[in-house]
């Protein structure tokens, strides 16, 4: 394309920094470059006085040493322990001992004998010691949460390593100071309890059933490139033999100015922003990357074959590579992936495998990489259907696209669904900076990423079949999922930690210079709910109305008052709903007519609400509504569809049984509410089988008979007012009375499931008292202080000081309800062998809680600055209403909580552990290996019972 709509354009600002903004770019992206190469990526949006940081660095797992695989990862985990002024008492002791534990590493890695290796092991393990009385745990945590900052994190991929927060507009020199700090020396301190927590991250994965499948996918798609031969986490004897000093070589080599980026989005001034970024981004030095040599893949000749085994359902996964991130040849296969599967709607995939029930489920995607990428697509057959059948019926409809068997109107749609998916994500602060850093680490420029939906709309038809027709050969990838025992499950022992100290009242002197400087602090703004909201009556119904004040995209809510409490089988209801169609439209013809108009719907039931929504341009939302009800109305009973409906149900429940995760969540379910909750209470087989498809079906043509509200979020509310009442109808059925379920006492029970994995997994969950509104700033505070987040002291104790776990948390969760009680959860995934240890340090955490006044502190500021800088907008402002309604509140309940915490103190929350937390007595949820089980730590947590997988499931 010769004529860009989006064209660069150079400014000088007023203290002559030069940038890059982009022609008619409603985003106001200004890019500047310092003179040490770091590029800058600022952008305005003011929905509160906060700004979404990222620092995104161009290095990720493709640049491992071959024989040091994970270190990209590791060392994205070591860039929070600080530096020589972050995290320790005494730099000059501790340096010395830091350097001993580098060259026992490189002995332990170099030494072949495994005796001798298990002895070098034990000096680290002691110097290790040694060196931790000077380290002071997670104190850039410490250091950043004394800002406000909330979604500290970062992520490590292929060619990405990124850090995130989010912080006050006010802290931004700070938070500058403390990033520019952690960006110019990494020290390795705290190096083997971490090496032994990210050895737990690696567990987890071998656990989980994606990514097993995905490693074997990427290996065989890309036999000598990075991008399949190195994963993120690495391999597991690269891990246990690492080397600090190849970890300090990859942080010189690669964590340069020039090789990284800031984005910031946010309240923010461009031209003191950039000073400041200069001030002290500005002074680290430029340096040359090492050069590489490209990997070129051979093309794929033919199919490359492969089975993996686990517990969970059968399915197969098949893989076409594909050019890099904005070819053509990328760009016409993430446009084939959608006339496949545009997001469960109108795709190929959508309408001819999922909306006909022929197998259990299908979707397409396309993944581009900065080298490579691949379209892929997942099918998982029913049980009667062999993987072979599933892959044959996908193929079919890449059949269909070859001979251009997809409707002309497909493309445009697919394209303005592009356009509607982009304007959503760019409104929000965090969607713009999202997009920035991605653009960066693709070596893309934002000129290209803005003029990319040009490129997409000048595709054609024909385009598309010539692609197809080029592309899909016998030249794939295919992965045969099994269900079976996964026999490359890797098992390790425990290497004998010894608890490290963490220090926890110590400050540096970095921290204590933060925490003196004092800046002009951010007043919360408490909203209004009767000004934001105008309200108004459509016949019996009320009609709320918020106004979008950022883009054309309206959204309709239609909330009952009716949920799975009042009718058990509602849910199940509207999903079979999706399978029909009425006289005038085939099922699918009614998701073609909603993809044409560019409106999704959706349908949510919970145990006390159903929301029928719509979403789409606010010019098309009438005919949205219109087609909605005309759907509800006038649905066609079908049983032929409903019989095959039937049976997906059930095969979906057995491929829930067969799920980790979901085997967790019901055990969890179960061991908190017992045999009879709303989590077993579900239509049974025989029911399901022997029941008339109108049963179901008269459920939908008579829902906007019963009381209702509506909710519209757009601009233009008289418009919106010339049509409704249309649309209602006054309301002749009344809600039914909910069924009341027990909320049973938790009495020291202990419930297990046995499943294959490395890992186990335990959650104890006490009920406490009713909710109390005016324990909702404590709850806060307490949750910050001890179980959650990285500087809690859950996660010091566990993680850090006795490595026994990579995830581990405590938390206290506010019942969203009046009169109902509140609950304790704690976690802990560790390996078998750490169980008892890991049992016995939660035990002694929650049975006095533990005092530290500096993290106490900490804390209660990072509450109040969070509140302070929050703002409620768009569909919130709404919704919160609800939410508050059924705690019997109708005003910002944040004012209250902010006064109440501004006045607490550390023995406020002692009171409050006191009263509510320290009585409770705790079921055992536990999920694992039977036969890796300490039995004897087990029984002392309680009464023991292995349940069955119908317990907690219900069917």
């Amino acid at each position: 394309m010769t004529d860009k709509r989006y064209k660069e354009t150079i400014h000088t600002d007023k203290n002559n920094y030069e940038y890059i903004t982009i022609t008619h770019d409603e985003n106001g992206v200004r890019i500047y470059t310092l003179k040490n190469g770091l590029k800058v990526f600022l952008a305005q949006n003011f929905d509160s006085p906060r700004i979404q940081t990222y620092i995104p660095v161009r290095t990720g797992s493709n640049n491992d040493p071959s024989d040091n695989t994970g270190l990209a990862h590791y060392l994205e985990h070591m860039m929070f322990k600080g530096t020589s002024g972050i995290g320790t008492q005494n730099w000059e002791k501790e340096k010395v001992l830091l350097d001993q534990i580098s060259e026992l590493y490189e002995q332990h890695k170099a030494e072949a004998d495994p005796e001798k290796k298990k002895e070098i092991y034990k000096k680290i393990d002691k110097v290790s010691q040694e060196a931790s009385q000077y380290a002071i745990a997670n104190e850039y945590d410490k250091v950043i949460s004394s800002l406000g900052a909330s979604g500290t994190n970062a992520h490590t991929w292929f060619d990405e390593t990124v850090y995130k927060n989010n912080i006050p507009s006010n802290e931004l020199e700070k938070w500058l100071k403390v990033e520019k700090e952690r960006f110019s020396e990494i020290v390795l301190r705290l190096f083997h309890t971490e090496l032994e927590s990210v050895y737990e991250e690696f567990n987890r994965a071998q656990d989980n059933d994606s990514r097993l499948v995905n490693y074997e996918l990427m290996d065989a798609l890309f036999p000598t490139h990075a991008n399949g031969q190195q994963t993120t986490l690495g391999k597991a004897e690269h891990l246990k033999n690492p080397s600090m000093k190849a970890i300090h070589k990859y942080f010189d080599e690669y964590y340069v100015p020039n090789n990284y980026a800031m984005v910031m989005v946010g309240d923010l001034d461009y031209e003191r922003t950039i000073q400041l970024i200069d001030q002290y981004f500005g002074t680290i030095p430029y340096k040359e990357l090492p050069k590489k040599t490209p990997v070129v893949e051979q093309p794929l000749r033919g199919i490359v074959e492969r089975t993996v085994k686990s517990p969970t359902t059968p399915r197969v996964q098949m893989a076409w590579r594909t050019d890099s991130y904005g070819t053509r040849e990328a760009m016409l296969a993430d446009i084939t992936a959608n006339i496949m599967s545009n997001r469960g709607e109108a795709g190929l995939l959508d309408l001819n495998i999922n909306q006909t029930q022929r197998m259990l489920w299908a979707q397409a995607f396309s993944v581009g990489l900065k080298q490579y990428g691949y379209f892929s697509i997942v099918a998982v057959p029913k049980e009667t259907q062999s993987l072979k059948d599933a892959k044959d019926m996908v193929l079919e409809q890449i059949e269909l696209i070859k001979r251009g068997e997809f409707p002309d109107w497909m493309l445009p749609a697919i394209i303005n669904d592009f356009k509607l998916q982009r304007m959503k994500a760019l409104e929000t602060a965090d969607g713009l900076a999202t997009n920035l850093y991605d653009t960066y680490i693709k070596g893309r420029t934002w000129e290209e990423e803005l003029n990319e939906m040009d490129v997409y709309a000048s595709f054609t038809k024909q385009d598309v079949i010539h692609f197809a027709n080029d592309f899909f050969k016998d030249n794939y990838v295919l992965i045969n999922k099994e269900k079976g025992v996964n026999d490359k499950l890797i098992r390790v022992e425990n290497p004998g930690i010894t608890p490290i100290k963490i220090n926890r009242d110590a400050q540096s002197e970095f921290l204590k210079q933060i925490l003196a400087e004092k800046t002009e602090d951010i007043q919360p703004e408490f909203i209004d709910y009767d000004k934001e909201i105008i309200t108004g009556q459509v016949k019996d119904k009320k009609l709320s109305f918020v106004k979008n004040k950022y883009n054309d995209i309206a959204q309709v809510y239609f909330i009952f008052p009716l949920g799975s409490d009042h009718d058990r089988d509602l849910a199940i209801s509207t999903q079979l709903l999706q399978y029909l169609g009425t006289e005038d439209y085939a099922p699918e013809d009614l998701k073609k007519e909603f993809f044409k108009i560019g409106v999704s719907n959706d349908f949510k039931t919970t145990n006390d609400q159903l929301t029928v929504s719509l979403s789409g341009l606010e010019e098309n939302i009438e005919k949205g509504i219109r087609l909605l009800q005309h759907w509800m109305y006038k649905v066609k009973p079908d049983q032929e569809i409903y019989k095959q409906f039937v049976e997906t149900v059930l095969e979906n429940r057995e491929a829930m049984k067969k799920d980790k995760n979901r085997i967790m969540t019901a055990l969890t379910n179960y061991t908190k509410l017992g045999e009879f909750s709303r989590f077993t209470d579900v239509i049974s087989k025989e029911e399901l089988q022997n029941s008339e498809v109108e049963i179901f079906t008269d459920r939908m043509k008579r829902m906007f008979a019963f009381p209702y509200q509506i909710f519209f979020y757009g601009k233009n509310l008289e418009n919106f007012k010339t049509y409704i009442d249309n649309y209602v109808e006054v309301s002749s059925l009344e809600i039914p009375e909910p069924k009341k379920y027990p909320e049973p006492e938790t009495d020291g029970k202990v419930n297990f499931i046995n499943y294959d994995m490395v890992q186990v997994e335990m959650s104890k969950i006490g009920r406490g008292h009713n909710i109390n509104n005016a324990n909702l700033g404590k709850i806060n505070v307490f949750n910050e202080y001890f179980g959650r987040g990285l500087s809690s002291i859950v996660f010091q104790e566990i993680r850090e000081s006795k490595s026994l776990a990579y995830s581990a948390y405590v938390s206290y969760a506010a019942n969203s309800e009046s009169g109902h009680p509140d609950y304790v959860t704690t976690y802990i995934g560790t390996q078998p062998d750490k169980l008892q240890i890991a049992v016995d340090t939660m035990s002694e955490l929650m049975n006095e809680l533990p005092e530290v006044p500096i993290q106490f502190e900490n804390a209660k500021s990072t509450a109040l600055k969070q509140i302070a800088s929050t703002r409620i907008t768009r569909t919130n402002i709404f919704f919160n209403t609800l939410r508050l309604k059924k705690i019997g509140i109708s005003h910002d309940f944040r004012k209250d909580m902010y006064e109440e915490i501004q006045k607490l103190d550390f023995n406020g929350i002692k009171e409050f552990y006191r009263t509510e937390i320290k009585p409770l007595r705790f079921n055992t949820a536990i999920l694992g290996k039977k036969e890796n089980l300490d039995m004897d730590a087990v029984n002392k947590m309680g009464s023991f019972k292995e349940v069955s997988l119908k317990d907690i499931f219900g069917h």
